[in-house]
This record gives structure tokens, sequence and C-alpha cells, in this order.
């Protein structure tokens, strides 16, 4: 009789899709010229999601939240993740805030695109907090936000 074969463990789906901690801290990281170009698209990836997902979290509610939520929470992380640094969290947040503060003034004819019902203020809220849990991922950086720490 022969001995079944040894499972290896399953892993949990968040590890799976987002990588352990181990894991992310193991990646190389990225040179600084490339880091500071990716700095400048996220922040620019940040205002366009910002902007489109404050349009179709209007247009499909309560699913249009769900949508815009997941395309902003993937632009905060891929920032994480490409630059391996806080900072790379932080400029696709900084985008999305700077945008949602155009799109929150009213205009002088009385037009606003972000209203004071629940899809925005659910929109407006899950994503400061979905930008703030990316920016205290733990990263390979050393406490300062975008400097490369030690090598480990």
């Amino acid at each position: 009789m022969s001995k079944p074969a040894a499972r290896t463990p399953r892993r949990p789906l968040a590890a799976v899709v987002l990588g352990t901690r181990e894991e992310r801290l193991a990646e190389p990281q990225p040179p600084r010229a490339a880091r500071i170009g990716a700095y400048a698209l996220f922040f620019l990836l940040g205002v366009a999601v910002s902007i489109c997902g404050s349009f179709v979290q209007a247009l499909w509610p309560p699913a249009g939240v769900l949508l815009a939520l997941a395309a902003t929470a993937a632009t905060f992380y891929g920032g994480l993740r490409v630059t391996g640094t806080r900072l790379g969290a932080g400029m696709p947040v900084a985008g999305w805030f700077l945008a949602m503060l155009l799109l929150i003034v009213p205009r002088p004819e009385g037009d606003t695109v972000l209203w004071s019902n629940a899809t925005s203020l659910a929109w407006l809220f899950a994503g400061s907090v979905l930008g703030v849990i990316c920016a205290t991922l733990p990263t390979r950086t050393s406490w300062f936000p975008g400097v490369p720490g030690p090598p480990r």
C-alpha cells in the first residue's frame, strides 16, 4: 500500500491575492528614477479614479459604490506594491483627495458632482479609509516614506 501524498496547506484568499508579509518584504526595490516616475503616474491615476468613481457611484447605486471602491483600493495598493514605499500608496491618495475636494465644491450655477446622499458619503468615507489602510501596510522602506531602508 502506498501512502497518500502530503497535501500542501491551503493559503487564505487574502494571502493569495495580496501576498504574505514576508513575500512583500522580500521583493526587490525598483530603481530611484522608476519610483519617481511611478509616483507621478500614480498621482494622476488617483485623480482619474476619483473623478471616474464619483460619476460611477452616482450612476449605478449601490453597485457603483462597490465598483468605485474596488478601483480605488486597487490603485492605492498598486502604488504601494509597484514602488515598495508608503509614498507609493500616498501619492494616489493625495491625487484622489485633491480631485475629491474639487468635486465637492459646488459650481456657481449650483451644480455639484457629489451630493450629500448615502452613496456619495460612503464613497468619500470608505475611500479615505482604504487610503489610510494602504498607506500604513508594511513595506521594505524605513519609517520616512519614499526612502528605501537598509538591505535586510
